[in-house]
């Protein structure tokens, strides 16, 4: 699995995470128990936190990928190059570890 896909996939459980903790935070507004107030209000700050952070891996996230095209874009054959080496690479040490080496 690429990076962008795992970066897809947790930012897509990030909202998904954030997504249930307000349906939850909504559905207990009726509790009034000290204890209930109280875990609504760390679950509406951890909540808000973690959209912050979400925002903050997908900015990244786009901002990687841009990175990447516009460095393959300005360098096709030494990126071409550096990823017949990174993969020969791999394989090598690949073969090596399964015992044929």
């Amino acid at each position: 699995m690429n990076a962008t896909l795992s970066t897809d996939r947790l930012v897509k459980d990030l909202k998904t995470v954030a997504r249930d903790a307000g349906d939850l935070v909504k559905a207990t507004a009726g509790e009034v128990g000290e204890k209930a107030k109280e875990a609504r209000s760390r679950l509406v700050n951890a909540l808000e936190s973690a959209k912050a952070s979400c925002a903050t891996v997908q900015e990244k996230a786009v901002a990687g990928v841009k990175a990447t095209d516009r460095t393959i874009r300005g360098y096709p054959y030494q990126s071409l190059g550096v990823a017949f080496g990174v993969g020969l690479l791999i394989g090598v040490l690949a073969h090596r570890r399964n015992g044929h080496g």
